[in-house]
């Protein structure tokens, strides 16, 4: 039987911190040279979170809708920026970007409130918001960086199918539904694997939470469906809008902006 402690002190945190030196053994062992990534990871998690945790617990003891509106709008907005400095070869990708986590993240929460699934508390919003907008976030990215990927390999092909008379849009079609598979992807296999490979962290803390194990299934079948549903709004905006992006108004080919 598994005891569910209620609080976790500074010094069991501190205990964990074994596994952290295992990993920094093990690539020192196999010269993978990553111990300083992992010391700057360890560092930057611990200040953030912490950051976070005090941050979460001020809107939780105030109960204030308006302040978890503007948590999730800064996520939505911090997401969209982390997002485009990773597809830096998508031009002017902020835009589709934050427009992508805005709509996913609306259409899911307020499905998810709409079918009384969660009370409309800080509590709810704060934790499921942060999951749908960061897989939608990490979704739009990678689909939208296999979008720049596939229009500079195909650079030659779209200009001859535009050069006998087809759109910019047309002329790019199939790559967009290629970046769109790839963004969806990882999600879709995750999925898949559910419950036969990994058990999912909300059905496990459920679990630990004194949950019946049906209930705490059908809250997990909730998430994940909630999550792949935002991952697909979340690329097929991002691509629809990016899509546009890599021609000019003649509908010829842009260069990629510089790294």
């Amino acid at each position: 039987m598994i005891a569910v402690t209620t609080t976790v002190s500074l010094g069991q945190v501190a205990g964990s911190l074994v596994l952290i030196a295992i990993a920094i053994a093990a690539s020192r062992w196999r010269r993978a040279d990553v111990e300083k990534d992992i010391a700057i990871a360890v560092v930057r998690s611990f200040i953030q979170l912490t950051i976070v945790g005090y941050v979460i617990k001020g809107i939780f003891d105030s109960d204030s809708l308006w302040l978890v509106v503007a948590l999730l709008a800064f996520m939505v907005v911090f997401g969209a920026w982390t997002a485009r400095g990773r597809a830096k070869a998508v031009p002017h990708a902020f835009f589709p970007l934050l427009l992508a986590l805005a709509t996913a993240a609306a259409i899911t929460l307020g499905l998810v409130l709409a079918l009384n699934i969660f009370e409309a508390k800080a509590r709810f919003l704060v934790p499921v918001g942060g999951m749908v907008i960061g897989n939608a976030m990490t979704s739009a990215s990678v689909a939208l960086n296999r979008l720049a990927d596939e229009v500079r390999d195909k650079a030659h092909l779209i200009e001859a199918t535009l050069s006998l008379g087809a759109t910019a849009q047309q002329a790019t079609a199939s790559l967009v539904a290629r970046s769109l598979r790839s963004g969806l992807i990882p999600l879709i296999d995750q999925t898949k694997t559910t419950g036969v490979v990994f058990f999912p962290g909300t059905m496990v803390g459920a679990l630990l939470g004194g949950a019946s194990p049906l209930n705490a299934v059908r809250l997990q079948l909730i998430l994940l469906w909630t999550l792949m549903g935002a991952a697909a709004v979340s690329s097929l905006i991002a691509t629809g809008l990016a899509q546009r992006n890599f021609f000019t108004d003649a509908e010829q080919l842009v260069d990629p902006p510089p790294p």
